[in-house]
C-alpha cells in the first residue's frame, strides 16, 4: 500500500520539470489511442459477424441434427423418436436434401433440392426473406410448388413467377446411365411456382437451393420414409447452448447437433481468424506505444532522486522503492486503458446511433449502409487485461535495471 500511495501521488502531482508532465501525458495518450483502436476494431468485427449471422437466421434452424457418419436415416428411427419427446422443442421438421438437375428457359443448372415438411414456415423465418406477389406454399391438391433462391431464378431466366411446370431430374438409384436413352436413367418430376423467391443474401443459398415438399423430394430421389436431417426450433426461453448439450447427451456420438454458427463453420472460422489477426497486430502497436512509458519513468527517476534519498532515510527498502516506479508504469498503462476504453465505447455508440462511417459513397451500394458495430463485454475485459499485461512486459526489466542503477548512486 505504501508503494501504491507514493506511485499514485507521482502520477498526478506536478513535476519540477514541465517536460516530464508532457512525456507522461504522451505516454497515456499513446496507450489510450491503441486501446481505443482495439475496442473499435474488435467491435466492428463483431458487428460484421452478427450481420452475417442475421442472414442465415431466416434459413438455418436454431439446431440441426444429422448423422455423424452417413447421409440418410429412417424417419422412424428410435433415436429420432426420443428426440421428438425432448421438452424444449417447439417445432420439429424433417428434411431430405440432395442434388438434382433443373431445366429453365435459358439453361440447365445443378441445384440442391431441400424437401421440408409443411411446418417449415413455423420452424424458420422464411417469410421475412420472400419476394414476389405470391405466398409461401409447398403444395396444393396434386401440385407441388418450388420456392427457389433469387439468383437461381435469374440464372434460369425466370422471374418470381414462372408459367407451367419446371422440370427436375435426379439419377435413379443403382442404375447406370443408358447412353442410348439417357433420360431413362433419371427420375423426372415437375414443380410449379407459388409466385415468390427467397433471398438470403448468401450465394450458397440464393444460387443453388430450391425448397419443395418433403414428399416431392422423397419421390424424386427414391427415398421414401428417409430424412437427411432434422431441423429444430426451440421454445421461447430455452437456451440453445443448454439444449445442444442435452441433445448431444441424449443422442450420443451417432449424431451431430449443430447450432447456426456450427452449420456455417467455415464462414465464421474465417471471420474469427481475421479478428484474431487484427487483435495481434493492434496489440503489437500497443506494445510499441507502451515503450513510451520507459522514457517517462526514466525522467521521473531523475526528477525524484532527492525523494528516493528521503524515503531510504525514513526506512524504505530497495524493494519498496523499486515497486514505486513499477506501479507508476502500471498506473500509466491502467489510466491509458481506462481512457481508451471509454473513448472506444463512445465511438462505437456514435456509430451504432448515427452510422457516421459509411461503407459506400451512395446508399444501396451494399447490403448495409454503415459499418456495423457490436460491443462484447468479453472483448472489453480482454482488451483491458492485454493493456495491463503489455504495460508489465514493457516496463518490468527496464524499470528494475534503472531503479538498481539509481539506488547505487
Amino acid at each position: 500500500m505504501f508503494s501504491l500511495y507514493i506511485a499514485r501521488r507521482y502520477l498526478f502531482s506536478r513535476k519540477s520539470h514541465h517536460t516530464i508532465n508532457i512525456i507522461s501525458t504522451i505516454s497515456v495518450c499513446g496507450v489510450a489511442l491503441a486501446t481505443m483502436a482495439l475496442v473499435v476494431t474488435l467491435s466492428v468485427f463483431n458487428g460484421f459477424r452478427d450481420t452475417v449471422a442475421s442472414f442465415f437466421t431466416a434459413f438455418d434452424p436454431e439446431l440441426k441434427v444429422t448423422l455423424s457418419e452417413g447421409k440418410l436415416l429412417a424417419a422412424d428411427d428410435p433415436d429420432l423418436a426420443r428426440l421428438r419427446h425432448y421438452d424444449g422443442i417447439q417445432v420439429y421438421t424433417e428434411v431430405l436434401e440432395d442434388q438434382a438437375l433443373i431445366v429453365g428457359k435459358e439453361r440447365q443448372w445443378v441445384i440442391t433440392v431441400k424437401g421440408v415438411e409443411d411446418n417449415f414456415q413455423q420452424q424458420s423465418d422464411i417469410t421475412g426473406i420472400l419476394y414476389g406477389d405470391g405466398e409461401f406454399i409447398l403444395h396444393a391438391d396434386v401440385l407441388d410448388y418450388g420456392i427457389m433462391g433469387i439468383r437461381l431464378a435469374q440464372q434460369l431466366g425466370l422471374g418470381t413467377r414462372y408459367e407451367g411446370g419446371l422440370p427436375i431430374y435426379a439419377p435413379r438409384r443403382g442404375e447406370r446411365v443408358n447412353m442410348a436413352n439417357p433420360m431413362q436413367s433419371f427420375n423426372h418430376d415437375e414443380l410449379y411456382s407459388p409466385g415468390v423467391v427467397f433471398a438470403v443474401n448468401q450465394p450458397a443459398y440464393d444460387a443453388h437451393y430450391i425448397l419443395t415438399p418433403i414428399s416431392f423430394a422423397r419421390r424424386l430421389f427414391d427415398r421414401q420414409g428417409m430424412v437427411s436431417a432434422v431441423e429444430l426450433r426451440l421454445k421461447d426461453g430455452v437456451s440453445v447452448r443448454r439444449a445442444k448439450a442435452d441433445l448431444r447427451a441424449l443422442l450420443g456420438d451417432r449424431f451431430r447437433v449443430q447450432d447456426r454458427y456450427e452449420q456455417q463453420e467455415d464462414t465464421f472460422r474465417i471471420m474469427q481468424i481475421e479478428k484474431l489477426i487484427a487483435y495481434l497486430f493492434l496489440s503489437f502497436i500497443l506494445l510499441v506505444a507502451s515503450l513510451n512509458i520507459i522514457g517517462s519513468l526514466s525522467m521521473l527517476m531523475i526528477d525524484k532522486k532527492a525523494d528516493v534519498a528521503t524515503l531510504r532515510a525514513l526506512g524504505a527498502n530497495n524493494r519498496q522503492i523499486s515497486q514505486i516506479f513499477l506501479l507508476e508504469g502500471w498506473l500509466i498503462s491502467g489510466f491509458g486503458a481506462a481512457v481508451g476504453i471509454l473513448l472506444g465505447l463512445l465511438l462505437c455508440w456514435l456509430q451504432m446511433q448515427f452510422g457516421i462511417i459509411k461503407l459506400g459513397t451512395s446508399e444501396g451500394s451494399f447490403i448495409i449502409d454503415a459499418y456495423p458495430v457490436s460491443v462484447r463485454a468479453t472483448d472489453i475485459l480482454l482488451i483491458f487485461l492485454t493493456v495491463l499485461l503489455t504495460g508489465i512486459l514493457a516496463v518490468w526489466l527496464p524499470v528494475r535495471r534503472m531503479t538498481r542503477d539509481l539506488l547505487r548512486e
